[in-house]
């Protein structure tokens, strides 16, 4: 399972690359929003620092538009995917960058049936959003269950890209189902490190070996 960060903080981009276990960043308008800079510049900053998939969105329901924010996102670097809404027009758009050799993420997918289409017109990576699916009630990762077998049964190439995570129990979850990636917030991936059990586990040892290192 790859691991993305769902950040445009350049400085969290920096620390956690820098454990070596990050494969890709996902962004958004509204965490570059979050930055107080420009698309290009913070697109361009990560890519000098993650190697993997970058996605930027389009911000556009209009075809021509998605079109033209697409392509000179795809110039900005080589490994820029463009993330494209779910809806009839960000569908095209997914066929025609497709043809191009551009790569794209569908995002604001919901159903099952929003990701088989998305598949079906060539996406790269699909990206169900689970956190707001609980947040109403429903069930995110039986979602996750329908696309992986859809998927499956079909020998489709798009990945699952498991968005809005919320908790490390949501990347466990969809790494026993066999998502391909999980992108999650640098407060998410810190958790996973953690363990109450590891924490104090390692202070004893620090605290006992401070008794034994002096003596000979």
């Amino acid at each position: 399972m790859q691991f993305f960060l769902d950040t445009a903080n350049l400085e969290d981009i920096k620390k956690y690359a820098s454990w070596g276990i990050v494969d890709g960043v996902t962004t958004n308008p509204s965490l570059i929003a979050k930055e107080g800079v420009s698309l290009e510049k913070r697109i361009k900053e990560i890519a000098k620092v993650v190697r993997g998939p970058i996605s930027s969105e389009v911000v556009s329901n209009d075809l021509e538009e998605m079109l033209k924010q697409g392509r000179t996102y795809a110039r900005w670097a080589n490994n820029v995917y463009v993330k494209v809404p779910m809806t009839p027009a960000g569908l095209q758009a997914v066929k025609i960058f497709n043809k191009e050799g551009i790569k794209t993420n569908v995002t604001v997918t919901f159903s099952a049936g929003q990701a088989l289409l998305a598949a079906k017109a060539g996406a790269t990576l699909v990206s169900p959003f689970i956190g707001r699916l609980d947040d109403i009630s429903e069930d995110g990762m039986a979602l996750i269950a329908d696309i992986v077998k859809i998927y499956r049964n079909y020998d489709y190439k798009t990945k699952i890209l498991v968005a809005s995570i919320r908790h490390p129990r949501h990347v466990i979850e969809a790494a026993k189902l066999g998502a391909d990636i999980g992108t999650m917030p640098p407060a998410v991936l810190e958790q996973l490190v953690h363990h109450p059990l590891t924490d104090a586990g390692i202070k004893k040892f620090l605290e006992d070996w401070e008794k034994v290192k002096g003596l000979q």
